[in-house]
Protein backbone atom coordinates (compact mmCIF):
# COMPACT_ATOMS: atom_id res chain seq x y z
CA UNK A 1 0.00 0.00 0.00
CA UNK A 2 2.38 2.55 -1.06
CA UNK A 3 2.00 5.96 -2.36
CA UNK A 4 1.68 6.33 -5.92
CA UNK A 5 4.20 7.77 -7.88
CA UNK A 6 1.78 10.45 -9.80
CA UNK A 7 0.65 11.61 -6.37
CA UNK A 8 4.28 11.81 -5.21
CA UNK A 9 4.97 14.30 -8.16
CA UNK A 10 2.34 16.43 -7.63
CA UNK A 11 2.12 16.73 -4.07
CA UNK A 12 6.24 18.25 -4.52
CA UNK A 13 4.60 20.74 -7.10
CA UNK A 14 2.18 21.80 -5.04
CA UNK A 15 4.60 22.58 -2.12
CA UNK A 16 7.06 24.04 -4.87
CA UNK A 17 4.18 26.62 -6.27
CA UNK A 18 2.92 27.31 -2.30
CA UNK A 19 6.51 28.34 -1.14
CA UNK A 20 6.62 30.43 -4.10
CA UNK A 21 3.02 31.88 -4.08
CA UNK A 22 3.48 32.52 -0.67
CA UNK A 23 7.12 33.26 1.17
CA UNK A 24 8.99 35.15 -2.22
CA UNK A 25 8.41 38.41 -3.80
CA UNK A 26 8.05 36.49 -6.69
CA UNK A 27 4.76 35.20 -5.20
CA UNK A 28 3.85 38.71 -3.96
CA UNK A 29 4.31 40.25 -7.38
CA UNK A 30 2.09 37.56 -8.88
CA UNK A 31 -0.64 38.33 -6.72
CA UNK A 32 0.32 42.08 -7.79
CA UNK A 33 -0.22 41.57 -11.61
CA UNK A 34 -2.99 39.29 -11.57
CA UNK A 35 -4.98 42.18 -8.89
CA UNK A 36 -4.11 44.96 -11.12
CA UNK A 37 -1.19 44.90 -13.54
CA UNK A 38 -0.94 49.17 -13.89
CA UNK A 39 -0.49 48.99 -10.16
CA UNK A 40 2.09 46.45 -9.68
CA UNK A 41 3.79 48.35 -12.72
CA UNK A 42 3.21 52.33 -10.97
CA UNK A 43 4.75 50.17 -7.74
CA UNK A 44 7.73 48.92 -9.14
CA UNK A 45 7.25 45.54 -10.26
CA UNK A 46 9.10 44.51 -13.43
CA UNK A 47 5.98 43.07 -15.02
CA UNK A 48 7.76 42.11 -18.14
CA UNK A 49 10.46 39.88 -16.57
CA UNK A 50 7.86 38.16 -13.62
CA UNK A 51 5.43 36.93 -16.42
CA UNK A 52 8.03 35.84 -18.50
CA UNK A 53 8.75 33.91 -15.13
CA UNK A 54 4.94 32.96 -14.32
CA UNK A 55 4.74 31.47 -17.90
CA UNK A 56 8.11 29.63 -17.84
CA UNK A 57 6.70 28.19 -14.66
CA UNK A 58 3.74 26.96 -16.20
CA UNK A 59 5.37 25.61 -19.10
CA UNK A 60 6.79 23.65 -16.36
CA UNK A 61 4.22 22.45 -14.30
CA UNK A 62 2.44 21.51 -17.32
CA UNK A 63 5.50 19.56 -18.75
CA UNK A 64 5.20 17.47 -15.20
CA UNK A 65 1.83 17.11 -15.99
CA UNK A 66 1.96 16.11 -19.76
CA UNK A 67 5.18 13.55 -18.29
CA UNK A 68 2.79 12.07 -15.46
CA UNK A 69 -0.01 11.63 -18.05
CA UNK A 70 2.13 10.42 -20.70
CA UNK A 71 2.76 7.20 -17.95
CA UNK A 72 -0.34 6.96 -16.71
CA UNK A 73 -1.99 6.99 -20.18
CA UNK A 74 0.91 4.51 -21.68
CA UNK A 75 1.03 6.50 -24.90
CA UNK A 76 1.18 9.84 -26.22
CA UNK A 77 -0.78 11.39 -29.17
CA UNK A 78 -1.70 15.54 -29.48
CA UNK A 79 -5.19 14.99 -28.64
CA UNK A 80 -4.49 13.00 -25.59
CA UNK A 81 -5.49 15.75 -23.11
CA UNK A 82 -8.40 17.18 -25.10
CA UNK A 83 -11.15 18.49 -22.40
CA UNK A 84 -9.17 18.61 -18.88
CA UNK A 85 -9.05 22.36 -19.60
CA UNK A 86 -12.70 22.06 -18.23
CA UNK A 87 -11.41 20.75 -15.44
CA UNK A 88 -8.88 22.64 -14.46
CA UNK A 89 -10.75 25.71 -14.86
CA UNK A 90 -13.38 24.10 -12.56
CA UNK A 91 -11.14 23.06 -9.81
CA UNK A 92 -9.79 26.71 -9.83
CA UNK A 93 -13.12 28.27 -9.45
CA UNK A 94 -14.35 25.69 -7.06
CA UNK A 95 -11.32 26.92 -5.34
CA UNK A 96 -12.32 30.16 -5.02
CA UNK A 97 -9.99 31.63 -7.73
CA UNK A 98 -10.78 35.28 -9.11
CA UNK A 99 -11.13 34.96 -12.62
CA UNK A 100 -10.97 39.16 -12.04
CA UNK A 101 -6.97 37.98 -11.01
CA UNK A 102 -5.02 38.57 -7.66
CA UNK A 103 -6.88 36.02 -5.67
CA UNK A 104 -6.76 32.60 -5.16
CA UNK A 105 -4.30 30.10 -3.05
CA UNK A 106 -2.49 26.55 -4.40
CA UNK A 107 -4.65 25.48 -1.44
CA UNK A 108 -7.97 26.09 -2.70
CA UNK A 109 -6.87 24.83 -6.26
CA UNK A 110 -6.17 21.29 -4.97
CA UNK A 111 -9.31 21.47 -2.50
CA UNK A 112 -11.44 22.47 -5.89
CA UNK A 113 -9.58 19.55 -8.13
CA UNK A 114 -10.48 16.94 -4.74
CA UNK A 115 -13.70 18.26 -4.47
CA UNK A 116 -14.49 17.73 -8.62
CA UNK A 117 -13.14 14.47 -8.55
CA UNK A 118 -15.07 13.32 -5.57
CA UNK A 119 -18.09 14.45 -7.76
CA UNK A 120 -16.76 12.87 -10.90
CA UNK A 121 -16.32 9.33 -8.86
CA UNK A 122 -19.38 9.73 -7.34
CA UNK A 123 -21.35 10.77 -10.61
CA UNK A 124 -19.28 7.80 -12.30
CA UNK A 125 -20.54 5.54 -9.40
CA UNK A 126 -24.06 6.47 -10.46
CA UNK A 127 -23.99 5.70 -13.74
CA UNK A 128 -24.29 9.40 -14.95
CA UNK A 129 -22.86 9.71 -18.27
CA UNK A 130 -19.64 11.58 -19.11
CA UNK A 131 -21.58 13.80 -21.20
CA UNK A 132 -24.03 15.38 -18.43
CA UNK A 133 -20.90 14.73 -16.09
CA UNK A 134 -19.52 17.85 -18.44
CA UNK A 135 -22.74 19.43 -18.18
CA UNK A 136 -22.73 19.64 -14.53
CA UNK A 137 -19.14 21.05 -14.77
CA UNK A 138 -20.35 23.74 -16.55
CA UNK A 139 -23.04 24.43 -14.34
CA UNK A 140 -20.74 24.42 -10.99
CA UNK A 141 -17.93 26.71 -13.43
CA UNK A 142 -21.33 28.88 -14.29
CA UNK A 143 -22.61 29.30 -10.76
CA UNK A 144 -18.94 30.28 -9.20
CA UNK A 145 -18.51 32.51 -11.46
CA UNK A 146 -21.73 34.02 -10.99
CA UNK A 147 -20.53 34.14 -7.05
CA UNK A 148 -17.12 35.38 -8.21
CA UNK A 149 -18.76 38.34 -10.42
CA UNK A 150 -21.46 39.32 -7.17
CA UNK A 151 -18.41 39.46 -4.45
CA UNK A 152 -16.34 42.36 -6.93
CA UNK A 153 -19.86 43.95 -7.60
CA UNK A 154 -19.86 44.41 -3.16
CA UNK A 155 -16.57 45.28 -3.33
CA UNK A 156 -17.19 48.20 -5.83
Amino acid sequence: ASIPVPVIVYLIMIIITWILLGYTSFGKNIYAIGGNIKAAEISGVNVKRNLVFIYGFSGICSAVAAIVFAGRVGSVHPGAATGYELTAIAATTIGGTSHYGGIGTIWGAVVGALVLGVLRNGLTLLGIHAYWQQIIEGVIIIVAVIIDMRKNARKK
